[in-house]
Order: structure tokens, then sequence, then C-alpha cells
């Protein structure tokens, strides 16, 4: 009896997916665990691996085709019988055999001249796969069984060249395509199809403007102290952690700080009630090829700067590597989004709902301060809070802010509130 393969449940908030591509043919072999299709969501993309060995038999969705929960995508036979479509198919494993009237008895050894049966044993070739014998008297002679030797060495060649191909042409398949078009006074202009991640990323973000009563409040910081601090440690700290020391540490110690003190920051609204959430799960924004994902830093109110900038750099990599899950993904309480490292002097970040607060930071720049009556050049940043105005007071959005700069310009207090 066939065996689904179905769409699993794919984390909080992802109903549906994309299918990327097959990464196995109908006919194919499977083995139980071996993975079996790609499905593209707004987070990450997903494989999907068998349940049970035996041949991948109809495939009901195709690459582009948009799938929900517990859809099915297609069916593995466990009998190991291909799909039959019009006439019957062999299994892809195993090449047709057109049987041959002259070995139709036995295992074919009987119609084989001595040489080649014993040739045919000592490198285990199967004689009844001979169709065409061209020994003495019709018999498997021993350059048939060469011929079979040597088809057997380039059969699995072939096969991963054609597998190599076939993924290729999906992939092709599940990639935004431009297509050029001229307008009516003969400029050019190119059409390209959204991803799936990038449709969701775009109604997401509106959905979060029209559902949120979002405010942005603004603040600078003096990041000297801070700068100092890098400089002095930075060596040390790379050689004792095997991680740069980088400002993502810092600015995470704070916002747990600041979320402490200020807790309907790190808060949600479901349906008519408010719940504050008594743990510090912070997502950290990363640009990624094809758009912001926001991978989260669980518990970072338990770990060290190392174990921070650790947990950095490793999702960083992942996003490059488009390698994040989606546990990776799933959840946060707030979120730091950081636009100085592209330049960005001053934004207002959107909320990456359903949490109620984002930390936008930016470039850091050297300006003219007043301290202690006296003019002086110190390293300045901006720094932004978008937040969700129904349950957060301007007050309370503006005093985070404040705690935030207070704490990055005296770092040392991150040891005791952080």
């Amino acid at each position: 009896m066939p065996v689904d393969i179905r769409v699993p449940a794919m984390g909080e908030s992802v109903v549906e997916a994309t299918i990327a591509q097959w990464l196995k043919n109908p006919g194919d072999k499977v083995e139980a665990g071996e993975e079996v299709v790609e499905l593209e969501t707004d987070k990450v993309n997903q494989t999907i691996q068998a349940d049970t060995s035996g041949v991948l038999g109809e495939i009901r969705h195709n690459a582009g085709d948009t799938v929900g929960v517990g859809d099915v995508l297609g069916t593995i036979n466990e009998n190991g019988a291909a799909p039959v479509v019009g006439t019957p198919v062999a299994p892809a494993a195993e090449p047709p055999v057109a049987a041959s009237p002259s070995l139709s008895s036995g295992n074919g050894r009987e119609q084989a001249t001595p040489v080649a049966s014993r040739m045919a044993a000592e490198n285990n070739v199967d004689l009844s796969t001979v169709t065409q014998p061209t020994g003495p008297a019709g018999k498997i002679g021993k350059q048939d069984v060469a011929s079979q030797m040597e088809r057997a060495a380039t059969q699995p060649a072939i096969a991963a060249v054609k597998q190599q191909e076939s993924a290729a042409a999906e992939a092709r398949a599940s990639t935004p395509t431009a297509t050029t078009s001229s307008t009516a006074s003969g400029r050019q202009e190119e059409r390209v199809k959204m991803t799936r991640r990038r449709e969701t990323i775009a109604r997401r973000l509106v959905e979060a403007q029209h559902t949120a009563a979002m405010l942005t409040t603004f603040n600078e910081v003096d990041m000297s102290a801070v700068m100092e601090v890098r400089k002095r440690r930075k060596d040390s700290f790379k050689e004792r952690f095997g991680v740069n020391l980088g400002f993502m540490s810092f600015f995470t110690k704070a916002s747990v700080g600041a979320l402490k003190q200020f807790p309907y920051v790190n808060g949600e609204i479901q349906g008519n009630e408010i719940v504050l959430k008594k743990y510090y799960d912070i997502g950290i924004a990363v640009g990624a090829e094809e758009g912001l994902v926001v991978p989260v830093i669980r518990d970072a109110d338990k770990l060290t700067f190392a174990g921070i900038e650790k947990r950095v750099a490793d999702l960083a990599t992942k996003a490059r590597e488009n390698t994040l899950t989606l546990q990776d993904l799933s959840g946060g309480t707030f979120t730091i989004t950081n636009g100085g490292i592209f330049g960005s002097l001053m934004s207002t970040p959107i909320l990456n709902a359903p949490q109620v607060g984002i930390l936008g930071l930016h470039a850091i720049k050297e300006r003219p301060v007043v301290l202690g009556g006296e003019i002086v050049i110190r390293s300045m940043m901006y720094v932004a809070l978008s937040y969700d105005h129904r349950i957060i007071d301007g007050s309370t959005a503006v005093r985070f802010l404040v705690k935030i700069k207070e704490l990055i310009e005296d770092p040392e207090t991150l040891l005791l509130e952080g």
C-alpha cells in the first residue's frame, strides 16, 4: 500500500510553503530517512525525509506549487513497484530486461561458455542480464561478460550526472524568472517574480503596520566607553574564546537589562490579554540573500558576552549558507536590528510581530558634543526604538531607550543589570 509523503508542521506561524524541488524522480529507490523533496517557506528551506523505504510513486505537486500543512505531496510504494502510468515501468534501480529465449532457464550459466561463467562468477555479473549473446553457438561469451562489467561501471556515473542535471533543472524552475519588456516610449523594463519568502516578508511587514499602533522614539549613545573596552580587550577576548568581541553582545546585554526594568516591552498581545514573558529570547536581524531573517538567541540573560558573540557568529554563518532551521527562527521576545553595518545613520525599524518592541542600531560617527561645558569629539550612534503604542506608553518607550543609553555609556553596569 502506498505511503503518503505529507507536508509536516513547520513551526510557529508557518502554515504553507512552496515546493522548491523534488530530490527524487518517480521510480527512484528511496531509503527511510532519505531526503525526497525540498520546501521553501517564508523563513527557511526545509527538506522532507521518507518515512519508509521503497520506490517513489506518483508526485501530486510539482516544483513551484503552493502547499499547506498536511497536504499529500506524493507517495512511496513500499513493495518497490514503480508508478504505473500508461504502461508498466520497471523500478528505476534496475534497467529493463528483455528476456532472451536462449537464456530462459536457470541463471544463464548453462547457456554460457565455461570461460564466461568463471569470469562472471569472479566479478559478480548476472548472466541473465545479457540479452544478445555473441559467443559460439549463441552462448554468452567472454566479451559479453566484459561488456556487462563495463556497463555496470559506468552506470553510477551516468546516474549521478542525470541526477545533477535534474536537480539543476528543478532549481532553475524554482528560481525567480525575469522578463524584459519595453514601454510605449521604447525604454527597457525588467519584471522579476517574487520568491515565496519575499512575498511573505512583504505581507508580514504590511500586516505589522496595519495591526500595531507603531511609533518610534530616538536617542543618541556615546560609544566611546564601549569602543575603549573593545580596544583593550579584543585580542585577549579572541585568544581566550575564539570569537571577536563585537557590539552586539553589549547591546544584547543592555536590552536584557532594560527589558527587566520595563517588562511590557518584552510582552505580547493575545486577544484581550497582555502576555508578559519572563524569559529573554533576543532576535538578531540578519540580511540574507533572499531577504531579512531574524534568528533568535535563546535565554540571552543567561549567556556571557562570549556566549552571545559565539551564538551571533554561528547564526550569521548559517544565514549566509542558508542552513538556518525553523528552531533558529521561531519565537523571540524582542529584536535588535543593525542598519549601521550598511551605513545607515537613522531609521525607523518595523516591528517583528507579534513582538511589541524592536531596537534599531546605526552607524557610529565622530561628532562634536558638549561635555562639562567643553566641545569634544566623541563616537556617537543614533538608536531607535519602535514600539506598539497599544500596550507601551510613550514615557515607557523613552525611559527604556534612556536605560539602553545608560548601560552602553557605562558598560561596567552591564555585569550587574544585564
